[in-house]
């Protein structure tokens, strides 16, 4: 339902209207009014966004995060994603991420969500047809949910992965502008300028790769800089070498508004770690630990899926395993390397290990294990009882919540 005019409101319109003749020259009596900028004043008229904030990410398993454990990290933001073909299986509204994130609303948490459109499957929808048309009705069913509850909605969570490679192209372009396009209409029909939620295009992948930056990924940026009601799009900077992430920022930031952010929902070193796997843990841990001469780094954390280990002995495994410690600050380096642009709104870290993380783990398997600031499915539950935690980023995760990032949670 469509709500009044507030006086606010209606001032921020008129100062809206009112900077559009800054450095344009005086209008020639008789013309008219000058045109509302209507994007620029619904964002003057809702709260602002979060400024370089580090959050939590528990991507789609709701089940590995509860707020003890966010209150023991000082954090004050939590991000998931909702696959949008689950509200023909479900209201929207029970789905356990979805109720999560709202939950963590009304405690006071800051929260960011991303719709995922899983389409590895299925031949991208083109604009016009009944099957874009049943996509927009799920979409309407989580927006109904969502809308003016969640603060950070991403329109798509990796795209580019997401969908098949044949329509990795302007199909995918037309495809995801018409998702953003109904967001959009849909968010301003039912709240006008007063919608808590600012929209975001999410999220790029691979720019860091040969062929990973192309007439698509610089038209999805082009999209977003076109469109005023988009505050930015969203990274996900998953590198084999930390210079990766500068790569991104390269490439997208000059492509955006001087006014719009960037969202850093997910980054890690992951592939440098899957890269490591193959590698004989050193011989000083074999030792400690009674393991045979020539035991592999994936072995043993195949014995630590298998029955979790004493926290001193995961930190063990980390510390000397030298390609590990030499990058035992990611964390805090990247989000300073976010930071310090000036565009962040919002980057969150992986909050805890999943099932899918420990399942068939062996030399081949991407170890998003490594990555979670708690260790829950290879380390043994803290005395506090709290899950075991990560190496290092347990600690670098607190140290760099900052008291302006800080929300009045419970």
């Amino acid at each position: 339902m469509r709500r009044e005019l507030s006086r606010r409101r209606l001032g921020l319109l008129l100062a809206a209207a009112g900077t559009g003749l800054a450095g344009c020259g005086l209008r020639e009596p008789g013309a008219g009014p000058e045109p509302v900028d209507a994007a620029a004043a619904d964002r003057a008229a809702r709260p602002g966004l979060p400024d370089g904030a580090l959050g939590a990410n528990f991507n789609g398993a709701p089940d590995v995060v509860t707020f003890p454990e966010l209150r023991a990290i000082d954090a004050s933001w939590l991000r998931g994603f909702h696959v949008v073909d689950a509200a023909d299986r479900a209201d929207p509204a029970q789905r356990p991420e979805i109720r999560l994130l709202l939950d963590a609303s009304d405690r006071g948490y800051g929260t960011a969500m991303s719709l995922k459109f899983q389409n590895s499957g299925r031949p991208l929808p083109r604009p016009g047809t009944p099957e874009l048309a049943a996509d927009l009705a799920r979409l309407d069913a989580v927006l109904s949910t969502v809308l003016d509850r969640i603060d950070l909605l991403c329109i798509g969570n990796e795209p580019f992965l997401e969908t098949r490679k044949a329509d990795r192209g302007s199909r995918l372009n037309e495809y995801y502008e018409a998702l953003a396009r109904h967001v959009i209409d849909r968010r301003r029909r039912d709240f006008g300028a007063d919608c808590r939620t600012r929209l975001f295009l999410g999220a790029l992948n691979h720019l860091d790769r040969p062929g990973g930056q192309t007439a698509a990924t610089a038209r999805w940026l082009d999209f977003a800089r076109r469109t005023p009601e988009l505050e930015g799009v969203d990274i996900h900077p998953h590198v084999d070498d930390p210079a990766g992430c500068g790569t991104y920022l390269d490439y997208v930031l000059p492509k955006l508004r001087p006014d719009q952010r960037i969202l850093v929902t997910e980054f890690s070193l992951v592939l440098f770690w899957k890269s490591k796997l193959r590698e004989p843990v050193a011989a000083e841990y074999a030792r400690r630990y009674g393991l045979p001469g020539g035991t592999r780094v994936w072995q043993a954390v195949q014995a630590a899926i298998d029955s979790p280990v004493p926290q001193r002995q995961w930190d063990d495994l980390c510390a000397t395993s030298r390609w590990y410690a030499a990058h035992d600050h990611f964390l805090q380096a990247q989000v300073e390397r976010f930071r310090a642009t000036g565009r962040l709104a919002l980057a969150t870290y992986g909050v805890a290990q999943d099932t899918p993380m420990v399942q068939d783990f062996g030399p081949d398997k991407t170890p998003w294990l490594f990555n979670s600031i708690f260790a829950s499915k290879t380390v043994q539950p803290a005395p506090d009882g709290l899950p075991g935690r990560g190496h290092g980023w347990f600690e670098q995760f607190r140290a760099l919540q900052r008291e302006q990032d800080r929300r009045p949670v419970r």
